[in-house]
């Protein structure tokens, strides 16, 4: 089996250095644009195989995807961070071009692939990709609510004093500061509720440290994060090539589920061998809610940023 990662920065590489730490492939190719990029980030990857005992070959490239060939996943890492005194629009209009290119560049080489959207805008970018690829809805996935969900049980574990492989949390809606709900009424501690163990003031600010962990971490690093996004994008790796039909939240296309449709938003999924495979329905509650329906408003409100611009 064969996966491609594209895009060599950090978060990418980061993923690809799971993927191969776990041997989800024979192959592992890894494309960026910048020349010798991808290949240096390669050969430093190769030459810790011997050390850590992986037997998965990585290959880098410069911008030629005919080495991406026959790849069952491919993710999604390319586009621009957002820079002081680029509008919203700006954002998306760049990265929109370089996503839909590297999209159609990979179906072109890998037509039955499975496509992990990180980039970002991550849930305008799985709309543009699922608008403009013609492509089964199951074969699109953002990674978006991963991440979240991860950073939810992290910041529970710490209020717990607890190991965050006990709890499960999840965070549906938007993958962004204001978009995004950390589930605190279902989140439990080895199936206690953790409503029953921690007081509502402080899952309030567990939530509230949830919604900006990436702000957080942009503040603390000067730059955006990327062990947490590259390890989600790898696990969400893990169970297509594994089929381990796992529940993540994941950015998917919603057609009456949870009352959204013509949208892609975080909601529960089972990943497996075919891509995102069953939409979870948690019965959210009249707060809940509203909140994801506000939270769809907005990232509604981006993805008709790429109908004005007629990108899709």
């Amino acid at each position: 089996m064969k996966i491609t990662v594209v895009g060599a920065g950090a978060v990418g590489a980061t993923c690809a250095d799971n993927i191969a730490r776990k041997e989800l492939a024979e192959e592992l190719v890894l494309l960026d644009i910048k020349e010798g990029f991808a290949e240096g980030k390669a050969i430093d990857m190769m030459q810790t195989a011997a050390l850590l005992g992986f037997n998965t070959k990585i290959t880098g490239v410069t911008n030629d995807y005919s080495q991406t060939a026959g790849s069952a996943v491919a993710v999604i890492t390319s586009g621009l961070p957002r820079k002081p005194g680029m509008t919203r629009e700006e954002l998306i209009g760049i990265n929109a071009g370089i996503v839909k290119g590297v999209a159609e560049n990979i179906l072109k080489f890998s037509p039955d692939a499975i496509i992990i959207v990180i980039s970002n805008p991550m849930d305008t970018m799985t709309y543009l990709s699922l608008k403009s690829l013609g492509l089964p809805k199951n074969r699109i996935i953002g990674m978006g609510g991963t991440l979240d969900s991860a950073r939810f049980k992290y910041y529970l574990s710490v209020a717990l004093n607890c190991n965050s492989n006990d709890l499960q949390g999840f965070v549906i809606g938007g993958h962004g500061d204001t978009t995004m709900i950390p589930l605190t009424r279902y989140a439990t501690y080895q199936s206690l509720p953790v409503t029953d163990v921690l007081s509502a003031e402080v899952l309030a600010k567990v939530a509230a440290d949830t919604m900006v962990g990436g702000a957080t971490l942009t503040g603390l690093l000067g730059t955006s994060a990327w062990y947490a996004p590259g390890a989600a994008g790898a696990a969400l790796v893990e169970s297509i090539v594994r089929d381990e039909k796992k529940l993540f939240t994941c950015c998917v296309a919603l057609d009456g589920e949870y009352g959204q449709t013509d949208i892609c938003l975080g909601v529960p999924v089972i990943v497996g061998r075919n891509g995102w495979e069953k939409i979870i329905d948690y019965n959210l509650n009249e707060e809940e809610k509203v909140a994801f329906n506000k939270s769809a408003d907005a990232v509604r409100a981006m993805n008709n940023v790429l109908k004005e611009m007629k990108l899709i």
